[in-house]
């Protein structure tokens, strides 16, 4: 439930007197005074206010009336409302003949700023509690049929098959901002924080969206993003869950393998991303090994370059050949002498695979 405190108090205080030339008190629903142009009866009992709390009407009071009561001056004291509930006082002190119409203008102005200062309040507890619950939504509990229905009523729309995306961004500070864009430009999207410097997109998977346009658009308006790992759509909640995990681990690859990427969608990095989800295992070096041994010999960096451009022309020749400016003999020739250091034959499944994962494994700096 919504109540003055002192510093909304004092700023209708504030406001009111840098136009009146009159002292004004604002009181709660107990008659305590919580906002004063006179600081020293701050935190004192007004007995005007608690008449006008009893009575639920506004009190005049003259000198002598004021004279009769606890720490009150002659002025007027009216009610101040809310959604019809009286949450306060407000007191004009002086003259009451005089001050009876720039009262009820106060009143207007108070009312108006409690009405506004409520909504934000609400506002922001609503932003808060889809935040809590988005987190658990996310999280190993977030199934329960309490938790389903309180999304549901918040708006969330639990149920709906979502994409997750996931952007690293050089600034922690701008993901709220990012998300207020995004939530304005896609509605139903999920926006989350999971980290510092990272926001978590769920959009509606109905929704299409160019990412690397996107990207663009953002960067051109200076927004942070240095880049974006791309899921798939996911059905329901467990799937989205999953789809999280796979965005994260796809992130961390992008960093650390291809940080000049700054598009990283799951369906072509999904088998490298899975393999550095384990890159703590020793089982890691046995698909570098191959590579270690031709970068051993490889002083200029030739032979890996064209690996790469092979690996990624996905082994055809002519492609791959074009793309380094080279003749097709020229490429085998290459390719011949990655076979004959790596111990590896490309021409064949098993080796085809061997050597692409280690490439797409290689970390960023054995690269230059």
């Amino acid at each position: 439930m919504f109540e003055l405190d002192h510093d909304l108090a004092q700023d209708i205080v504030d406001r009111a007197m840098a136009i009146l030339p009159c002292n004004v008190n604002v009181m709660d629903s107990q008659g305590l005074i919580l906002g004063s142009g006179e600081p020293e009866r701050i935190n004192t009992r007004h007995e005007g206010a608690q008449l006008v709390l009893a009575n639920g009407r506004v009190v005049e009071l003259d000198v002598q009336a004021a004279q009769c009561l606890k720490g009150v001056q002659p002025g007027v004291n009216l009610p101040l409302m809310l959604d019809g509930r009286l949450i306060g006082v407000l007191g004009l002190t002086g003259e009451p003949g005089q001050l009876r119409t720039f009262a009820e203008l106060v009143r207007m102005t108070a009312e108006m700023l409690l009405g506004q200062r409520r909504l934000q309040v609400e506002q922001h507890w609503r932003r808060q509690r889809c935040d809590d619950l988005l987190a658990l939504l996310l999280g190993g509990t977030g199934d329960s049929p309490r938790l389903l229905d309180e999304a549901r009523q918040m708006g969330l729309k639990p149920h709906l098959p979502r994409t997750p995306c996931l952007f690293e961004l050089k600034a922690s500070q701008g993901t709220e901002a990012l998300a207020a864009w995004l939530l304005g430009r896609y509605p139903d999207s999920w926006c989350v924080s999971p980290a510092a410097g990272s926001l978590l997109w769920c959009r509606p998977a109905s929704v299409t969206v160019d990412e690397t346009r996107l990207l663009d658009k953002l960067v051109a308006q200076a927004w942070p993003v240095q880049r974006l790992a791309l899921g798939e759509a996911a059905d329901d909640l467990a799937g989205l869950r999953r789809g999280y995990r796979w965005v994260r681990d796809l992130l961390a690859y992008g960093r650390d393998i291809v940080p000049q990427v700054r598009c990283l969608p799951l369906a072509r990095y999904r088998l490298p991303a899975m393999l550095w989800r384990h890159r703590s295992d020793d089982s890691l070096d046995e698909w570098l090994g191959p590579l270690r041994k031709v970068m051993a010999k490889d002083a200029s960096g030739q032979l890996l370059a064209t690996l790469r451009a092979w690996c990624e022309h996905d082994g055809q020749s002519q492609a791959c050949a074009d793309a380094l400016g080279i003749h097709r003999n020229s490429l085998r020739y290459r390719m011949e002498r990655i076979a004959e250091l790596s111990g590896i034959d490309p021409n064949r499944l098993a080796g085809m695979l061997t050597l692409y994962l280690g490439v797409q494994l290689l970390p960023a700096d054995l690269w230059k």
